[in-house]
């Protein structure tokens, strides 16, 4: 192999996540910046020749300080230094007073090994032997195919051609509104692989493509259902040409989603072995026993935890469509109860058919939970 790279993108430095809550928000915000060593260590495990960011490392064009700062900072850090491109895509497009603009002060702080994909014709010699082609976002949106944009391969160039963008390719839904990047662009323009930002799932378009393009997916999730998010991919050329490339997991975090209807679904979850490194979305829909429903909330408090306990979940979000007591059987539960709170019992299930059924449900849970205390 003549030529080795690291292909990421989509980081999102700066996303804030609003629906969760104020801690495990933070924690989130944090891993997008956490994640930039384990990407770095790849580089350094496969001593890549240059690393290709394809846009969105920030979440918005301008973001705050403590963002960029540490960027610039871990560029610095470096323990080998080695070309790094820096792509703006359509979430910090470069534009006049944005954090690629030339006279922000991140440009200062980098080093002289990170380079700014800022100009339209954008290209840099990699080893004497290959030649990266880029072109920036400058809006949010735009028609305009930034691939078709990059020059073709001239007659008699034999050198490796790599383009940097970041778009919508052929097959996405939003391709005609998102600078849509043509079916055949990549061969068009002479390019051996053609590194893309924008999707978070690891893609290649379409699969097995020659020339490969290729979308290395957000290095951390940042939403539920982003499949193949979470990796880099680490590419090979030969000096005949020849591409191979493999995505390399570098993600903290996995983001799942559960619906749980039954005990025993609850069960299995509470037996899974890797929660500390899930980000959850588990959503309770059960109508149980009251027995059933004291080990359902028992359960469901033991993966979430408290202030003094750690939950076994990692982050844990909450969604409680149904979880209510099936009252069918609350009776011969409460058998053993002085007539008059027997009388209250039938009084409260009696109350189940009104508006007033969830008060009901809750009063006969609280006196079961007090009476199984007591016993």
């Amino acid at each position: 192999m003549v030529l080795k790279l690291l292909h990421t993108a989509d980081w999102h430095l700066g996303r804030r996540f609003d629906s969760f809550d104020d801690a495990d928000a933070m924690t989130l915000s944090r891993a997008r910046m956490e994640v930039l060593r384990n990407i770095l260590l790849v580089a350094e495990q496969h001593d890549v020749d240059a690393i290709l960011c394809a846009g969105d490392l920030f979440d918005q064009a301008s973001p705050e300080k403590q963002w960029w700062e540490r960027l610039a900072d871990e560029f610095q850090a470096m323990k080998r230094p080695r070309p790094v491109i820096l792509l703006p895509g359509n979430h910090d497009p470069v534009r006049p007073g944005s954090v690629y603009d030339s006279t922000h002060p991140f440009r200062s702080r980098l080093p002289p090994w990170v380079h700014v994909v800022d100009r339209d014709d954008f290209t840099m010699p990699l080893k004497d032997v290959a030649v990266v082609y880029a072109r920036p976002c400058r809006s949010a949106a735009g028609q305009d195919d930034p691939a078709m944009a990059l020059p073709a391969r001239e007659s008699g160039d034999d050198k490796i051609r790599i383009g940097l963008v970041h778009g919508s390719t052929f097959d996405a839904v939003d391709c005609q509104t998102n600078f849509p990047i043509a079916k055949e662009a990549a061969a068009l323009r002479g390019l051996d692989y053609l590194a893309i930002g924008d999707t978070h799932g690891f893609r290649v378009v379409p699969p097995g493509a020659v020339p490969p393009v290729v979308y290395p997916g957000a290095p951390e999730p940042t939403n539920f259902g982003e499949v193949g998010a979470g990796s880099v991919v680490v590419v090979f050329v030969s000096r005949s040409r020849r591409v191979r490339y493999q995505p390399q997991r570098v993600a903290a975090w996995t983001w799942e989603e559960r619906t749980v209807r039954s005990l025993a679904e609850l069960r299995a979850l509470d037996a899974e072995t890797k929660l500390r490194s899930w980000v959850l979305r588990l959503n309770v829909d059960m109508r149980l026993a009251a027995s059933d429903l004291v080990e359902a909330e028992r359960l469901i408090s033991k993966l979430k935890g408290d202030d003094s306990t750690p939950g076994r979940v990692g982050i844990l979000q909450l969604v409680r469509r149904r979880l209510e007591l099936d009252t069918r059987d609350i009776e011969s539960a409460l058998s053993e109860l002085p007539d008059v709170l027997r009388a209250t019992v039938a009084s409260l299930k009696a109350q189940e058919s009104g508006a007033e059924a969830e008060v009901a449900r809750a009063a006969l849970y609280h006196l079961y939970r007090l009476v199984r205390e007591a016993s």
